[in-house]
């Protein structure tokens, strides 16, 4: 066996299941199957391998979801891929065959259902690695902020429950003024690149990771700058999104006999929970809706489904994922985020003040910045929702970076006939490489800001209530 071009990837974990994303290679007339076992890392017995058929359609890759696992247990696996010379071979008769494992080995653990246990997350968006004629130019800087990350998490207690990658994990459009990307090949050839560098690839392949998409997947500032025929771009971009990104997320939902149905895939959003906290990933890029009657930011399928799980949820912190920053406002960031979607934005605070919904904490990236902000209502003493925001992990060197400068601070986020929701901010704006290490503990959550190196930028905690 061959170890994988792309991955191993853990996306999707829970108490007694994970997925598992491989990727092979092309094999002229040959049949390529990809396969894994696994073993309680106190355990010398591993598994019967568990196999998976790869072929062009996808991109020669495939997702293995694990079954009938330890709640809380750390496991170690080995995954390859590999060609019999048998054309007739399928994933249950190469079960059979004596087959010499790689010797690398990964770990993971599943997840605890203990409530009040602290937990820990990686926060990140907007990985820019510049591509030309298909090759990675200077990978290493795309590259370096992930050997930091795993160097911090290594042994770290509590220990990382999971990766939260916010958008923007490529750019299709690295050399959009230039030339840049529509065709399905090339998208294809910037997601091998992204996710084939060596420290991402060894962090993804120990760390569940949850990924949803931003503007850059497809086009900048889609689709407010879509033109027409880009309905093929579109398509080509998506297409390649849920191979590489959706795939190993809970956006996909497993089939009768355990294995991830990929075209079961109707939507980008999904939750997920951990413990006692519970995730909702919006999808606020594919589902907007820009006419002047019905201007959303996330489709009303999406919006009832937030706004339900917001009311019913028992979760004790509720994270809602937005790639774009849901507050506070830029003062020239044009019409791509929730600033130009007041209307959707208000009916979210509105609900979450009169429901007395505690504790929602929104994620976003997006803008080359980092910050934590508070939410309050003039005449609401109840009323408050944290933000936390994590870009870029690598910036280009032809964006800018966000400063406290940039967003619009000195006024009320919105006014009502009822009051005003004030915000300020509780941190300071970073403006460099970074990442968050964020910590929900019992009565806090302590949101750890470290540089491209690792090193310490600030720490700000958020009391719960």
């Amino acid at each position: 066996m061959l170890k994988p071009t792309i991955g191993p990837i853990i996306g999707h974990v829970t108490t007694n299941q994970a997925r598992i994303f491989i990727r092979g290679e092309f094999q002229k007339d040959l049949q390529v199957f990809a396969g894994i076992r696994y073993r309680a890392s106190d355990t010398q017995q591993w598994t019967k391998g568990i196999f998976a058929k790869l072929d062009e359609s996808r991109d020669m890759s495939n997702v293995i979801a694990l079954h009938n696992l330890l709640e809380n247990t750390e496991y170690e696996y080995q995954t390859g891929w590999f060609s019999p010379m048998s054309p007739v071979h399928t994933v249950d008769s190469v079960a059979e065959l004596p087959l010499q494992w790689p010797r690398e080995t990964h770990r993971f653990r599943t997840r605890s259902g203990e409530p009040l246990q602290p937990r820990a997350y990686i926060v990140g968006s907007c990985r820019y690695l510049r591509m030309t004629a298909g090759v990675a130019v200077l990978p290493q800087f795309g590259d370096r902020i992930f050997a930091s990350i795993r160097q911090l998490i290594e042994g770290i207690q509590p220990p990382i429950s999971a990766m939260l990658m916010t958008g923007d994990q490529i750019y299709v459009d690295d050399l959009n003024l230039i030339a840049p990307d529509h065709e399905y090949k090339d998208i294809l050839a910037k997601y091998r690149a992204a996710f084939s560098q060596p420290n991402i690839k060894r962090l993804m392949s120990e760390t569940s990771t949850y990924m949803i998409l931003d503007d850059h997947e497809i086009e900048d500032n889609w689709p407010a700058n879509a033109e027409a025929g880009d309905d093929a771009l579109y398509n080509n971009a998506t297409k390649a999104y849920e191979l590489y990104q959706a795939s190993h997320s809970p956006a996909c939902s497993l089939a009768t006999k355990g294995q991830v149905d990929h075209s079961s895939i109707q939507h980008y959003w999904y939750q997920f929970s951990d413990g006692d906290l519970e995730w909702f990933v919006t999808d606020s890029r594919t589902r907007r809706n820009l006419s002047a009657d019905d201007r959303r930011i996330l489709d009303d399928e999406q919006e009832q489904a937030l706004l339900d799980w917001l009311i019913n949820s028992t979760a004790r912190v509720k994270f809602v994922v937005t790639s774009v920053m849901f507050y506070p406002d830029g003062k020239s960031l044009g019409d791509d985020a929730w600033k130009a979607f007041p209307e959707q934005r208000l009916r979210l605070l509105e609900t979450i003040r009169t429901r007395r919904i505690s504790n929602v904490i929104f994620i976003s990236g997006d803008v080359h910045g980092s910050m934590t902000a508070r939410l309050t209502h003039s005449e609401d003493p109840e009323f408050e929702v944290h933000t936390v925001v994590s870009s870029p992990l690598c910036n280009s060197k032809l964006l800018p970076y966000a400063k406290a400068s940039t967003f619009i601070l000195d006024q009320p986020l919105v006014r009502t006939a009822v009051g005003d929701y004030v915000h300020e901010l509780t941190s300071e704006v970073i403006s460099q490489d970074n990442f968050a290490h964020m910590v929900v503990e019992a009565e806090r959550i302590v949101v750890n800001y470290h540089d491209r190196d690792g090193k310490p930028l600030q720490s700000i905690a958020i009391d719960l209530r």
